[in-house]
Formats: C-alpha cells, structure tokens, sequence
C-alpha cells in the first residue's frame, strides 16, 4: 500500500508513519513543518518527506498522484492555539482541507482526521448522550465564542468530505478523534501538561476541572483504529468515533495518576475548568467494533506511565 500522510510532521501522523511502516506500507509525509523543521524522530523514520502549505492551491501541484491511503491530519490544534487565533484556525484548517479535496482522485481513499468537539455543544445542552454514537446532532453552543472555531471548522469539513465525495466519488473515512494523548504530542493538552509540572516539581501543584471526566485513548490505539478503517471497504462512506471507552477518568484521578507516577507530593491547587470545556466525554465505539473489531490495548496507567517517561526524558 502507498500512503500520504498530509500533517504528517505533527503528533498523530508521526506515529501513524511508524505504524504505516511497521505494517509494510510505503509512506510519504507533506507538512508545512509549523511544529519544527529539525525534528529527530520525524528524521529516523527515512521516508520521503515533502514541504507545502496546503492552504495555497498552487502547492498541491507538486504533490504527486497514484496513493492507495491518503490522511488528512493537517490542522491547526490546541486550545491555546485556537483562543490564541480563531481566524487562523478556520482559515488554516478549511483551505488545506478543500485544496486537498479539489486535487483528490477518485481511486485515493481518503481519510479526515475530525474530532469529537463537534458535539460537545450537545453534550453541555443537555442534548447529546454520554457516551456518544456517531449519529448525535452536531452543534455549536456559541458560534462568537473563539474556543468553538476548532469545532466549527472540523464540522464543515466533514460536511466538505462527505459532499465532495458524492460528487467526485472518492471512497472515505472520517474518523472523530477522542482525548487521544501520547509521546510528542506538544505541552498543549492535560496529560503532558501535568506531566511536565510534575517533573518541574510544581507546589502548589494546580488542577483545573477536579469535576470533570474524560475518556483518553493512547496514540498507538488511535492508528490502530485508523488503519483498521481504512483497511476495510465496508467503512467507506462512514464516520466513526476513535477513542478508548474503556478509560474514562476523572481529572482529579489523572493528576493523581500523574503525581504518583512522577514521586510527587505537593499541595493541590483545584480550580475549576476553563470556560467552554465540556463537563464529560466518552464515545460509544460500537460502530467502530463492528466495522473493525477494535478493542484498545493500552491501558489508562501504562500510556500514561510511557507518555510520562518520554516528557522527563525530552523536556529539553
């Protein structure tokens, strides 16, 4: 199988490269390299590796046609960053997605990379059930808010996928990540963040939404999931939730998972959760057992114990 991998410098599509690898695909990475030109690991893996920035048409040009698998995994992610810029991020995430579409084949199979912030609205309204299947409404609790530009763009794009595919014909996944963390996924998400106040030795030790509760799937259950999907015609044409149902936590439980962990012992700080963030999140992964037979592997302590281990061996 050949696969491009479109983002495949940052967190997901780097191990998704590997496990691509691991599985005998030929694999080439396109990246604008926002996260770092210099990376080590992206440097081992010795595949062929290609700058562009997909928001300008004109850069799809040199990107060559014949792939089995195509990932769309390029986005601008991160609360901070979305805060931050909210135009960047409807911009940024839109362009690259319908430039990608316009240059797709029909005979390339694509896969979009969506997220499970597309309901989250439903869940705070009390609309949408917990844990979630796919056919949920999706919707917006305040279209002026920046936090929601993420959730907004990633909702057009799959709206953008599934309409484009009916005309153009190209087979597709659109996977809805959920709480995915691991090695390398940037400082920017809550098990990082606490790990590497942890190694910092932070006391008072600070924790934000003790209350709330989340459902995290390590990243190598995450492309698990994806390659199974992509591997299967009978996913064609399907969105289906990624996660790990089987690990929902409280967040409280986490830090605590993470100070022990790191020997740690200081004075907790519990402050509530910033405004926006949904109070729990669990999907329902029947559709994805029965068009896969996923079960997740990893379990809640040892991918944070792993994940844990990378951020004190590289927090340089």
């Amino acid at each position: 199988m050949r696969a491009l991998i479109l983002g495949g410098a940052g967190f997901i599509g780097l191990h998704l490269a590997r496990g691509l690898l691991a599985r005998g695909h030929e694999v080439t990475i396109v990246d604008d390299f926002s996260r770092g030109r210099n990376d080590p690991e992206l440097a081992r893996l010795d595949v062929p590796v290609m700058s562009a920035d997909l928001t300008d048409p004109a850069s799809m040009k040199d990107i060559p046609h014949g792939w089995d698998q195509v990932y769309m995994l390029a986005a601008v992610v991160g609360v901070r960053n979305v805060e931050r810029d909210p135009a960047r991020v409807i911009r940024v995430n839109t362009l690259a997605l319908l430039n990608t579409l316009d240059w797709l084949r029909p005979d390339e199979k694509l896969f979009f990379a969506s997220t499970s912030e597309t309901y989250s609205g439903g869940v705070t309204a009390g609309v949408v059930q917990v844990p979630t299947p796919e056919h949920v409404p999706l919707l917006i609790e305040d279209i002026t808010a920046p936090r929601f530009a993420y959730a907004v763009s990633k909702t057009l794009g799959e709206a953008a996928v599934v309409h484009t595919a009916r005309a153009k014909g190209f087979p597709f996944v659109i996977g809805r990540f959920h709480n995915v963390y691991g090695p390398r996924m940037g400082s920017d998400h809550v098990i990082p963040e606490l790990s590497l106040r942890a190694i910092a030795q932070e006391n008072p030790f600070r924790v934000y939404g003790t209350d709330q509760y989340r459902a995290f799937c390590h990243v190598d259950d995450a492309v698990e999931a994806m390659t199974a999907l992509m591997g299967t015609e009978r996913a064609n044409g399907e969105i289906v939730h990624i996660g790990n149902d089987l690990a929902e936590t409280n967040i409280g439980d986490l830090a605590a998972l993470v100070l022990d962990i790191a020997g740690h012992t200081p004075v907790l700080d519990e402050v509530p959760a910033p405004p926006g963030s949904v109070k729990r999140r669990c999907p329902d992964l029947a559709k994805l057992r029965e068009l896969t037979g996923f079960e997740p592997a990893v379990s809640l302590s040892d991918g944070v114990r792993q994940t844990f281990t990378w951020y004190r061996d590289n927090s340089h």
